[in-house]
């Protein structure tokens, strides 16, 4: 039986102690992402973002990484962890936003704006395919896309893909002209709609509000703050990490969070105080759901299953996200 193969049924009553003794005897470190399931963020050695996670895992001591998380995530991680082996508990654990752009599509829409030999720059959100990463001059996070796109020359064409959402926020704080934007979008997020946020500010108009750029009602919400039916000073566009500092320091009674709902458990934990509440209770991510207890744990008994990224595109795609790193992020788990 293979991992992805495993019912969470047969998880045994001491499966927790289990992991723990198979990540100590296989040398793992256990990383999750904050939109898993509350008991793999508990058991994790680290809990964070994508690429934060990813630099753990290069700087961890540990020759093998476990990434609870989705398959781009882990791909990250085995580029910036070349000589160690990386494992994802199911390989099927895929990406809605990271599928709307592959590396043929990313070649041709630089082809279409390439003039006299000069390409235009190509900014990727790092919830891309390693082989995007490999076309991409430069990667970003939500916490430093807009300082990203602000390091290259104005008068250079930029391309930003794939999450429309998160490039317009950077065109509208830049009021760039020259840039480009890709409509991808991730599925959970698109569907946290303006209308969906408006009605929940009516129900609760006190509340603070947390929202990931990536979501459908970021500009909603930036309309709703100019126009005074919320107070500015309430309304937060945040990446994941952000929102984590945001809740440590909030002292509001209620906050209305829009992103994927596995974030709450990040939140109550720092802060049991305040009462965090999601726009979209339906804002559920099946892929990050996908890893279960049961799904570790076989992964860690059975070194499964192992994630593989050919050197030359690893190689490639490592320049783009050193790039990045190098004009730097806002904390260690930034995104």
């Amino acid at each position: 039986m293979t991992a992805i193969d495993v019912d969470v049924t047969l998880l045994p009553t001491d499966w927790r102690d289990q992991v723990l003794a198979l990540a100590e005897e296989r040398d793992a470190v256990i990383l999750a992402h904050n939109y898993q399931l509350p008991e793999i963020q508990d058991i994790a050695h680290h809990t964070g973002d994508s690429l934060g996670l990813s630099r753990l895992a290069a700087e961890a001591e540990q020759s093998t990484i476990v990434f609870c998380g989705v398959h781009f995530m882990a791909e990250t991680a085995k580029i910036l962890s070349y000589d160690k082996t990386v494992l994802i508990p199911d390989e099927r654990a895929g990406c809605s936003l990271a599928e709307t752009m592959n590396a043929d599509q990313l070649r041709a829409w630089k082809a279409e704006y390439t003039v006299d030999g000069v390409e235009p720059v190509v900014v990727s959100y790092v919830n891309t395919t390693a082989a995007v990463k490999a076309e991409t001059d430069i990667c970003c996070t939500s916490s430093n896309a807009v300082d990203v796109v602000a390091s290259i020359p104005e008068d250079r064409t930029v391309l930003f893909g794939p999450d429309q959402f998160l490039g317009a926020h950077v065109q509208r704080t830049l009021q760039r002209d020259n840039m480009h934007i890709w409509l991808g979008e991730c599925h959970v997020h698109a569907g946290i709609n303006g209308a969906e946020l408006k009605a929940q500010v009516d129900a609760d108009p006190d509340a603070e509000l947390f929202i990931h750029p990536e979501c459908g009602c970021a500009t909603s919400a930036l309309y709703l703050a100019e126009a005074g039916v919320v107070p500015k000073e309430r309304t937060k566009i945040l990446s994941t990490s952000g929102m984590v500092r945001a809740a440590e320091e909030t002292t509001a009674k209620r906050v209305l969070v829009a992103t994927e709902t596995g974030m709450l458990h990040q939140l109550h934990r720092v802060n049991s105080t305040t009462e965090f509440a999601p726009v979209n209770r339906a804002a559920v991510c099946k892929y990050m759901k996908m890893i279960t207890p049961a799904k570790l744990l076989a992964s860690l008994r059975d070194g499964t299953d192992v994630v593989d990224v050919p050197a030359d595109i690893a190689d490639r795609a490592r320049q783009s996200v050193e790039r990045m790193i190098a004009i730097g992020t806002p904390s260690p788990t930034a995104e």
